[in-house]
C-alpha cells in the first residue's frame, strides 16, 4: 500500500506539474495573441461584377449554399434582393453624376482630387450614404480619380478637401467612405490611389474613423508586392480586402503566384472581423465552382 501510495503521489505530482506547464503555456498563447491583435473570422463576401451573366437573385441563391456572407458592390435598388436572402453588402458600389459638360463623375477616372467634382460629388454620396445606412449596410466605395498632370501632393490636399465635407454626414449616419486601392501599371492607367503609402498618408490627414482604405491584394501586388508585410504594418487603415489572381486577376489557386491562405492568416492575425470580397474574375466555365474554390482557399484559421 506504501509503495501505491508513494507512486499515486508522483503520479498526481506530474499530473499537476503538467497541469502547471498547460496553464502557463496557454497565458502566453493568449498575450502572443492579443500582441498580434487577435484572431478574427474573416466573413466572406463576393463582388456581383464578375458574375455579370448570372442574375443577383440566382448569385444570392449560389451564395447561401457556398457560405458567403455578402454580396457586393451593389447599388440601392439591388439592397432589397439580398436582404430577402438574409445577405449584407459588404461594399456599397460609387455612384455617378453628370457634369454639364457630359462627364461623368464618380467613377474610377474622375474622382475626389479635383476640386471642380466636389459638389457633384457630394450631391451623388450623400443620397447613396443614406440609402446605404437605412439599409443597413456600412461601407461605401469612393476613388482618387487620376492624376491628368497633378502631383501626388495637390491630390492629396484635394481629396481631403473634398471628403472632410462629406465625412460629418459619414459620422453621423455611422457609415464609412473606403477608398481602393488600384493598379496603375495594367487596369487602371494614371489611377492617383496606387499606393499603399498614399492611401495611408490619406487616411492619417483626415484623421477619421468613417475613412478607410479597400486593401486591393491584387493591384497592390502589382503595385508594389510585400503584401503581408503591408497588411501587418497598415492594418488600422484597411478596412476591407479584395482577392484576384496575379497575373491575369483569374481564380486564386495555385495557377497564379499569391499564397492566399498566408495572406488570409495575416489578416486575422491583426485581429480584422470584416468581410472578405472575392474579386477575380473566373476563367472557367463553372464559374460558381471556382468561388466555391476560393471560398475554401480563404477558409483558414
Amino acid at each position: 500500500m506504501a509503495i501505491i501510495s508513494a507512486f499515486s503521489r508522483r503520479h498526481f505530482g506530474k499530473i499537476a506539474s503538467i497541469s502547471g506547464i498547460a496553464a502557463l503555456l496557454e497565458k502566453q498563447i493568449q498575450a502572443a495573441d492579443q500582441a498580434a491583435g487577435g484572431k478574427g473570422k474573416v466573413r466572406h463576401s463576393v463582388c456581383k461584377w464578375c458574375y455579370k451573366d448570372i442574375p443577383l437573385e440566382a448569385l444570392c441563391l449560389a451564395a447561401q449554399e457556398i457560405g458567403l456572407e455578402s454580396i457586393e458592390l451593389l447599388d440601392p435598388p439591388d439592397f432589397s434582393t439580398v436582404k430577402k436572402h438574409g445577405l449584407q453588402c459588404a461594399m456599397v458600389s460609387f455612384p455617378t453624376i453628370q457634369a454639364p459638360d457630359g462627364t461623368k463623375i464618380g467613377p474610377i477616372p474622375k474622382g475626389w482630387n479635383r476640386l471642380e467634382h466636389h459638389d457633384l460629388l457630394l450631391q451623388a454620396y450623400e443620397p447613396l450614404l443614406k440609402a446605404s445606412a437605412e439599409a443597413g449596410h456600412r461601407q461605401i466605395i469612393c476613388f482618387s480619380g487620376n492624376r491628368d498632370g497633378m502631383s501626388e501632393e495637390q491630390g492629396l490636399e484635394n481629396c481631403a478637401t473634398g471628403l472632410k465635407r462629406l465625412l460629418p454626414l459619414a459620422e453621423k449616419l455611422g457609415v464609412k467612405l473606403v477608398m481602393e486601392l488600384l493598379n496603375s501599371k495594367v487596369n487602371h492607367p494614371d489611377y492617383m490611389c496606387d499606393q499603399s503609402a498614399w492611401g495611408v498618408a490619406l487616411c492619417e490627414k483626415l484623421g477619421s474613423a468613417h475613412f478607410g482604405l479597400l486593401y486591393d491584394i491584387y493591384h497592390m501586388q502589382i503595385m508594389e508586392g510585400d503584401v503581408i508585410a503591408t497588411i501587418q504594418k497598415h492594418h488600422a487603415h484597411f478596412f476591407h480586402y479584395h482577392t484576384g489572381g496575379v497575373p491575369g486577376r483569374a481564380e486564386i489557386d495555385a495557377t497564379q503566384e499569391l499564397n492566399y491562405p498566408a495572406i488570409i492568416s495575416a489578416i486575422q492575425a491583426t485581429g480584422y472581423s470584416g468581410y472578405l470580397g472575392q474579386e477575380f474574375i473566373p476563367k472557367r466555365q463553372d464559374k460558381l465552382a471556382s468561388l466555391k474554390q476560393a471560398v475554401g482557399i480563404c477558409s483558414v484559421g
